[in-house]
């Protein structure tokens, strides 16, 4: 049977199904029970393989429960992101490639009506007064919305796949993101409560690796976590805190934002704070949080490197308190933060750890850093692939105060 005779078959199922059944009275297995009853009546007859007859059913069932279109692409572990640019154009990222799908949404207002249903599960809001939108699926995928007449095309929905099996360090390793030996001296850093900054650009794996990371701390902690969009997955941690912020409504109000929950959760008595990501005026209350005896936070920002993330996270305090004088700020940032560690996605689409270098000081108007690991390419790498690996710098880690404080005597 040929792609557009199934779409046929499938709208005239559709369109039966919500002439002639009770849907509002219908539970889901019944619905599913009910619509396999009339996919197989129609297709008696008529030739079809066993995996067109159990997709004829699952979009039937989905464009009435569940996203329609989004439920075959959501159930692809393959997928990692899908851009979905007004209801004909539907982009997937898959191994790190994008692709355009040969399949679309049968209109703007079907797509519309997805993208209601999915905000409306995280109890949030959508529409021309409030047209942007960051919200999550119920697994825990990233998703963002823009609707006209913001977007000039057609509603824009963006999902950044949520992955079933969170991300360990192992894991990380085995990619070869980093090494066993690197992995043995950030669990050290992690356990000492280093204040640690993942920076990297779009894409690059921040949040993994953030998530990684959080898998070294010790489990007896208070952990408290604010994210616009809750993605974090930090297991076996069992005095944990997960807050996440809140858009204004339809009227302009009841917006929590993250700086709102940094300044709440340090009355919540945290060990640490984990902030998913640092966009704005918040890096003034993370800093300050780090700085005021909340040592062992993490939190993640946008940049080129970590020379860019310094003068972005001074840009980002200038958001929240305009008038900070600039030295004052890099002395904040300089005494805040402990550690960055920089990532990158290249140009074989791969993710590396490109510098993980330590914030020594501030001196004679700078922020003086010491580069510990650099990513260095080797002699296979070529234009298709790079190949090369972190390489230690003959640099010591200078400040190894909270080492000795937390009994280590390793050096790094």
């Amino acid at each position: 049977m040929s792609f557009e005779k199934e779409q046929e078959i499938v709208a005239e199922i559709k369109r039966y199904v919500s002439e002639n059944l009770p849907l509002s009275q219908l539970s889901d297995d019944d619905l599913q029970e009910q619509v396999e009853n009339i996919v197989a009546k129609k297709l008696s007859g008529i030739y079809c393989s066993i995996d067109q007859r159990v997709s004829i059913v699952q979009q039937v069932y989905s464009s009435i429960r569940g996203f329609g279109l989004l439920d075959t692409i959501i159930s692809d572990d393959t997928i990692t992101e899908v851009m979905i640019n007004g209801h004909e154009n539907v982009f997937i990222e898959q191994n790190g490639r994008l692709f355009k799908l040969n399949k679309q949404f049968e209109s703007q207002k079907k797509l519309e009506d997805v993208i209601q249903r999915i905000v409306a599960l995280a109890g949030r809001e959508v529409n021309q007064a409030n047209p942007i939108c960051d919200t999550r699926l119920p697994d825990g995928s990233r998703v963002n919305v823009v609707l006209p007449p913001i977007s000039l095309c057609g509603p824009i929905l963006t999902i950044r796949k949520f992955s079933k099996r969170p991300m360990t360090i192992e894991k990380l390793i085995q990619y070869g993101s980093i090494t066993q030996e690197i992995a043995d001296k950030l669990e050290l850093l992690v356990k000492a409560k280093y204040n640690i900054f993942i920076s990297g650009g779009t894409g690059s794996g921040k949040t993994t690796f953030l998530n990684a990371l959080s898998n070294y701390i010790p489990k007896d902690e208070r952990i408290i976590t604010i994210e616009d969009s809750a993605e974090l997955q930090i297991k076996n941690i069992d005095n944990l805190v997960s807050l996440e912020t809140r858009n204004a409504n339809a009227s302009g109000i009841g917006q929590i934002t993250i700086r709102d929950l940094i300044k709440s959760s340090l009355r919540m008595r945290p060990e640490r704070i984990i902030v998913g990501e640092c966009r704005g005026g918040e890096a003034l209350d993370m800093l300050q949080a780090m700085n005021t005896g909340h040592d062992g936070s993490l939190s993640t920002g946008h940049a080129n490197s970590t020379e860019d993330m310094l003068s972005r996270l001074e840009t980002m305090v200038l958001q929240g308190s305009a008038g900070l004088p600039l030295e004052a700020i890099r002395q904040q940032i300089a005494s805040a933060v402990d550690i960055i560690i920089h990532l990158s996605r290249l140009r074989d689409k791969s993710r590396k750890t490109m510098e993980i270098t330590e914030v020594v000081g501030y001196e004679n108007g700078k922020i003086r850093l010491n580069p510990l690991y650099v990513f260095e390419e080797d002699a296979y790498t070529s234009l298709e692939k790079v190949s090369g690996r972190l390489m230690r710098t003959n640099n010591k880690l200078v400040n190894d105060f909270k080492l000795r404080l937390s009994g280590v005597k390793t050096e790094i």
